[in-house]
């Protein structure tokens, strides 16, 4: 199904009936990466799963997508459906976009779990991997999806896990130059969402102990810190993939 933001579609699907909660996908991936979750949560729950701005089949609206952006496109898809509370569920970026709208509209988001997300804003060092990312795609953007895609996954994973990696690859490289550099470009530019996430009523942040993008350690002190409950696992950055069970577990167990 199509919903409008500003001049763009915005791809999204509804299954099953009850409670809404919103899937949120990460950076370089589409709604697809819910495929194993959504037949699972959506026979207790209307699960709503969005194409990011930029991201699967759903268009860019210009060349730097905040993550206030892609929250207000969220917003339109739910707008339609005539939702105005929900749980959320956000992958890495996805978590960003989720913590944004928390932000805008507080009262809409009744519980948030953040898989390999963070409420922090990127660090300087971080800043600098985007800045040359970004200066990269312009030049051999293949070999960017590829390095960029391998890295979210630790030694084991990425040979265990190679046909995933390569639907992840030809997603991205789907997606175009564009939408990668708005989408690195807005991720730069968030702020600290550390207290909009500890005034969220119920929370939940799941991370892994080998992932290369976000610092375990840090997470665990990001947990206390804003009173949300832990899941560490093993694995890289893509715990979805790495874990569907589990995942599938705690996020129906968060949702009762």
């Amino acid at each position: 199904m199509i919903a409008r933001y500003k001049e763009a579609a915005v791809f999204y699907t509804v299954t099953g009936t009850g409670a809404p909660v919103v899937l949120l996908h990460g950076f370089l991936e589409t709604s697809s990466m819910w495929q194993e979750v959504v037949p699972y949560l959506s026979a207790s729950h209307s699960v709503i799963c969005i194409d990011l701005l930029g991201h699967g089949k759903t268009e860019c609206v210009g060349y730097v997508h905040r993550m206030e952006e892609m929250a207000q496109a969220v917003c339109a898809v739910l707008d339609v459906l005539s939702i105005e509370r929900a749980a959320f569920v956000g992958h890495s970026m996805g978590g960003y976009v989720a913590l944004a709208l928390a932000a805008l509209k507080p009262t809409m988001v009744t519980a948030l779990c953040l898989v390999n997300s963070t409420s922090s804003p990127d660090s300087e060092a971080r800043k600098n991997v985007r800045d040359r990312a970004s200066k990269t795609a312009k030049r051999n953007y293949p070999l960017l999806v590829k390095t960029s895609i391998d890295q979210l996954f630790d030694t084991a994973g990425k040979k265990r896990f190679n046909a995933q990696i390569q639907q992840l690859c030809k997603e991205a490289l789907d997606m175009g130059v564009r939408g990668y550099i708005a989408a690195n470009e807005g991720m730069k530019l968030r702020e600290n969402t550390s207290r909009v996430f500890s005034e969220v009523p119920r929370k939940l942040m799941v991370f892994s102990k080998a992932d290369t993008v976000l610092c375990s350690n840090r997470l665990q002190a990001e947990a206390a810190e804003v009173q949300a409950a832990v899941t560490e696992l093993e694995g890289g950055h893509m715990s979805v993939i790495e874990h569907p069970k589990l995942i599938t577990e705690l996020i129906y167990n968060f949702l009762k």
